[in-house]
C-alpha cells in the first residue's frame, strides 16, 4: 500500500511540468497570468495558439525542412550502418575491429568540439545553410550507432545461413538485402526511432549550419520565437509552439515502444 501511494506521488509531481504545459498552452493569449498557473482557464485557445505560432516563427517550413532531416537522414544513416556491421563481422573484413572503432571512434568527440570545422569546412564547400549540407551531416552522425547496433545483431546470426546462400549462388549484395536486412529489421527500426529522435530535437547543428526559414531545423525556429517572448510574444504561444513540436517525436514512440524494446534487446545495448 505504501508503495503505491508513493509511487502515485512521484507520478504526479512528475506529470506536474506536463499539467502547467497543457493549461497554459491552451490559454488565451492575452490571458496569461502567473500567479494562476496552475488554475484552468475557462477559454479553450490551444488551435488558436498554434495558428499564432505558425505564423510569427513561419513553423511549418521548418517543420517540413525538420522532418525531411529526420526521416532520410535515419534511413540512410542505417542503412550505411546495416551494410558496416554486415562487412565487419560476416564478411569477415580484415582488421573489421579497427574499421569499427574508427567509425564508432567518432563518437567520443563532444559537439561542440565540431562546431568550428564544420562551419569553416561548409562555408568553403558551399554547404553552409543548405538542405544537402544538413541531410549530409545527419547521416554522418547516424552511421557509428547503427554500426554497433548491427555489429552486435550479426554477430547473434548464425554464419552457416551466409554458406549456404552463396552455395545456392546468391551474391554478397543479394544476402544482405534479401536475407540480413530483413532479420534485423527490428533492430534497425530501434536505431531509426533514436535517431528520429536525435534530430528531431536538435539545435546546436541547425543554429551554427543554418540561417534561412526554408531549410533551419524546427528546434532553431522554436528557439527564436521562444527567445521572443521577452519582446512580445505571448507565453501560452510559445507553450503551444513548443507542445506542437514535440508531439511527433512521442506520437512515434507510443506507436513503435514494444518495437523499439524488442529492437534495442536484439541488438544488445
Amino acid at each position: 500500500m505504501i508503495r503505491r501511494v508513493v509511487l502515485v506521488v512521484l507520478g504526479l509531481i512528475w506529470l506536474g511540468p506536463t499539467y502547467l504545459l497543457l493549461v497554459n498552452a491552451s490559454r488565451p493569449a492575452d490571458a496569461y497570468d502567473p500567479a494562476s498557473a496552475w488554475v484552468p482557464s475557462g477559454d479553450f485557445a490551444l488551435f488558436q495558439n498554434f495558428s499564432t505560432a505558425l505564423e510569427r516563427a513561419d513553423l511549418a517550413q521548418s517543420l517540413a525542412s525538420t522532418a525531411l532531416y529526420s526521416v532520410v537522414s535515419p534511413l540512410l544513416g542505417v542503412l550505411v550502418g546495416a551494410m558496416a556491421g554486415y562487412t565487419i563481422v560476416v564478411l569477415r573484413l580484415r582488421f573489421g575491429f579497427l574499421w569499427f572503432m574508427l567509425i564508432f571512434g567518432g563518437t567520443i568527440f563532444p559537439s561542440q568540439m565540431l562546431l568550428v570545422p564544420l562551419f569553416i569546412g561548409y562555408s568553403d564547400a558551399g554547404l553552409y545553410d543548405d538542405r544537402f549540407g544538413m541531410l549530409l551531416l545527419y547521416t554522418a552522425i547516424n552511421v557509428p550507432l547503427a554500426a554497433f547496433v548491427l555489429r552486435n545483431f550479426y554477430s547473434g546470426v548464425a554464419f552457416s545461413i551466409f554458406e549456404a546462400a552463396r552455395m545456392d549462388g546468391a551474391s554478397t549484395f543479394r544476402i544482405f538485402f534479401r536475407i540480413y536486412l530483413p532479420l534485423s529489421m527490428s533492430a534497425l527500426a530501434a536505431v531509426f526511432i533514436l535517431e528520429f529522435t536525435f534530430i528531431w530535437n536538435d539545435l546546436i547543428f541547425g543554429l551554427v549550419l543554418t540561417q534561412s526559414e526554408g531549410v533551419r531545423p524546427v528546434m532553431v525556429a522554436l528557439n527564436g520565437l521562444i527567445t521572443d517572448v521577452y519582446a512580445g510574444t505571448p507565453v501560452p504561444v510559445g507553450l503551444a509552439a513548443g507542445l506542437m513540436v514535440s508531439l511527433p517525436t512521442v506520437a512515434l514512440f507510443l506507436a513503435t515502444q514494444r518495437l523499439f524494446a524488442r529492437g534495442l534487446s536484439l541488438g544488445s545495448v
